[in-house]
């Protein structure tokens, strides 16, 4: 072989190898790529999985409280695939987020279970009924956090409105008097703001369902326009005669 067919067979070599590596790279390269956007899409699956659920759970209560829901009705069990898939293999999501994703699922069969007891015993179900809305707003709460912050715990979270809050309510459709006797959107706005979240404006002395139901009166506020009106015996006395309180001291 002759030196320069010797070099021309290097050169193809070489080019063979180089070609092979980069083709190599960007086969690893495209299955990581793809492995994320696999877990990426299992972390979005969680959170529509546990808003389903919630969203089954709100239907549950209300059809219990309006007595459409007889003694055979039966409470669906909660199932979560979607969790119990992320679960069982290594991930980079906080893993703190989605134990308790999964004990609340627990919570929320335990209350449906009693629901159902009441029920098939005719039983007041006022109390159960109870327990499930204070579990669905932790559920609620905690859907909050997946989607909007991250899955971090409320202490870790960022500081934002309490507006914030609500207006994600009401992209998915929360109603706000889904629960009887009850304002949905206020109480998981304090839930989170007992868990340790930082939301602004600061509590206040009414929440905000409480504030515009309230009907104002300008004669028993003392920072009204004009301040607050003066009885009549007031009003007498200050436009009296200077002349004539003299005398009357005297």
């Amino acid at each position: 072989m002759s030196v320069a067919s010797f070099q021309s067979f290097m050169v193809i070599g070489l080019l063979c190898l180089i070609a092979a590596i980069v083709f190599m790279a960007f086969q690893v390269w495209r299955w990581i790529d793809l492995q994320k956007d696999s877990e990426d899409q299992s972390l979005a699956g969680i959170g529509h999985e546990l808003r389903f659920n919630l969203n089954r759970v709100i239907t549950e209560i209300g059809l219990v409280s309006r007595g459409e829901a007889g003694a055979q009705y039966d409470l669906l069990e909660i199932s979560h695939p979607q969790l119990d898939a992320l679960l069982s293999r290594p991930t980079r999501a906080d893993r703190r987020t989605l134990s308790y994703i999964r004990g609340l699922y627990d919570e929320l069969n335990a209350r449906k279970l009693a629901i159902r007891a009441a029920l098939a015993q005719a039983a007041d179900t006022t109390r159960p009924i109870q327990a499930t809305a204070d579990t669905l707003i932790n559920g609620l709460a905690t859907l909050y956090l997946w989607e909007k912050q991250g899955g971090r715990p409320p202490p870790e979270a960022r500081s934002t409105r309490s507006w914030s809050v609500r207006d994600w309510m009401k992209e998915h459709q929360f109603d706000t008097y889904a629960v009887p006797d009850m304002h949905l959107r206020d109480q998981v706005v304090e839930r989170l703001r007992v868990s340790g979240m930082t939301l602004t404006p600061k509590p206040l002395t009414h929440t905000a369902h409480e504030y515009y139901s309230k009907r104002y009166d300008r004669q028993a506020d003392p920072n009204a326009p004009f301040w607050k009106r003066k009885d009549k015996a007031e009003a007498i006395e200050t436009v009296a005669d200077p002349a004539e309180e003299a005398i009357a001291a005297e």
